[in-house]
């Protein structure tokens, strides 16, 4: 994927950052190290999002360094150094000389070197910021040398990060629509009996055609396995009567997209699975518009709880008051079939930082630049024994979810691609058979 964030948009935000530490400040942030599936190999390598965010670098055995040395900016990258016989076995190694010509930094070393290099540069600074966690033995290098407070880079990256540019905003409007079009494919070739595994496979394939990732492990959940919020066994059959709720997202240049529909695999909903999705669709579009600049991050979700709790009481599920059913804090008897939130930021991660997911209190005031999914739901697990409902909705789940631009002009849904009304549902379900 070519790139689409400009070398001086990088130096950009290593300049804010910069504006934004204490004068006469190191900041460190270790690369992720990578992840072991069993015995000698390994899961596939992700760069840790700080990491891209401000280099672009997404090599392993690396470490980014950003000062602020008489208010100059200094962007040092220590990286894995050639080494023939390695790149025989594993691949082509960028090195300290090739960071020089193509990254957004100021100098390079070897990471071999980081200890002695750190040791000398530590004393010259009189605040020291570190992303604790990522590599202990980094940590224990600092820490071997640095006795004073250790401050955390993340309280401004994160600020910083919860508003979009034009450039970031493009790729992930990128994912957006390599994802809608893997949803598509896969309605298409939904038919009664379809394994979860092929619909999977299916969008897994999509992703990797068009050079894109998983941003997420796709969550392929036919008939009750759709009332299991993080379902990922993804390894039954789905009966001719039954819907399947997929949700699958891919990245782009590390920039996540996260949609979520749900269709009968038959290609006709029942009457029964029609009553749940158009009341769970309502519910969307509702939250969908609650998405205002300046408007508080609980409006999406009271929006989109008052329909679900309404509509609950209405199709005879609830028999209670609409004020019980909503309760005094959204945590009224709809609690029942809606458990998690109604949305949560997105970007370098799928749940990305900036806050409000759900449990965070009271979450960030949205702000053109955000970006956010939307993504009501009602389960009726027929496997629970806490829940009564009637029979005709047990083991319906249902979830649908968009991506949401925050705009001065309103919200704008980058998933507006991905079909999700009943009609068009039905028009392309089995319709590549």
């Amino acid at each position: 994927m070519e790139d689409v964030v400009s070398k001086s948009e990088f130096f950009q935000r290593q300049d804010d950052l910069i504006s934004k530490v204490l004068p006469n400040s190191l900041v460190i942030i270790p690369n992720n190290l990578a992840s072991v599936r069993s015995n000698d190999t390994k899961y596939p390598y992700r760069a840790n999002s700080y990491v891209i965010y401000l280099s672009n670098w997404i090599e392993q055995k690396s470490v980014l360094s950003i000062s602020n040395s008489d208010g100059v900016r200094e962007t040092t990258l220590y990286v894995k150094p050639r080494e023939t016989q390695k790149e025989i076995w594993e691949g082509r190694i960028i090195g300290p000389e090739g960071v020089l010509s193509n990254w957004p930094v100021d100098s390079s070393n070897s990471i071999l070197d980081f200890e002695n290099s750190i040791k000398s540069r530590l004393s010259k600074y009189s605040n020291l910021y570190l992303i604790i966690g990522i590599d202990p033995d980094i940590d224990n290098i600092i820490q071997k040398y640095w006795h004073k407070e250790i401050l955390d880079p993340r309280v401004h990256l994160d600020e910083m990060r919860s508003i979009k540019s034009d450039s970031e905003i493009d790729l992930m409007k990128i994912a957006c629509s390599i994802s809608s079009d893997a949803h598509i494919k896969a309605m298409a070739i939904s038919r009664p009996g379809i394994g979860e595994w092929e619909i999977q496979a299916s969008i897994e394939g999509h992703f990797t055609m068009c050079r894109s990732t998983n941003s997420y492990n796709p969550i392929v959940g036919g008939g009750d396995n759709s009332t299991i919020l993080h379902y990922s066994t993804n390894s039954e059959t789905i009966g001719g009567d039954e819907m399947v709720l997929v949700d699958a997202g891919c990245e782009v240049n590390g920039y996540a997209s996260d949609i979520t529909r749900t269709w009968p695999v038959s290609g006709k909903f029942t009457q029964p699975q029609r009553d749940i999705y158009e009341l769970v669709l309502k519910a969307e579009l509702a939250a969908i518009d609650a998405c205002q600049a300046g408007s508080p991050w609980i409006n999406m979700h009271k929006a989109s709880s008052e329909v679900l709790a309404r509509g609950l009481i209405d199709l005879g599920i609830l028999n209670c008051s609409f004020e019980e059913a909503l309760g005094k804090n959204f945590d009224g008897e709809y609690r029942k079939f809606f458990m998690h939130g109604t949305g949560h930021m997105l970007g370098l991660d799928v749940h990305d930082v900036g806050g409000g997911r759900q449990g965070d209190k009271p979450g960030p005031e949205l702000s053109p630049g955000m970006v956010v999914t939307v993504e009501p739901g009602l389960y009726f697990a027929s496997w629970r024994n806490d829940i009564s409902v009637p029979k005709k909705y047990s083991g319906i789940g249902v979830r649908i979810e968009d991506d949401v631009l925050i705009t001065e002009d309103g919200p704008v849904v980058l998933t507006d691609m991905c079909p999700k009304t009943i009609d068009e549902i039905e028009s392309i379900v089995g319709s590549a058979l």
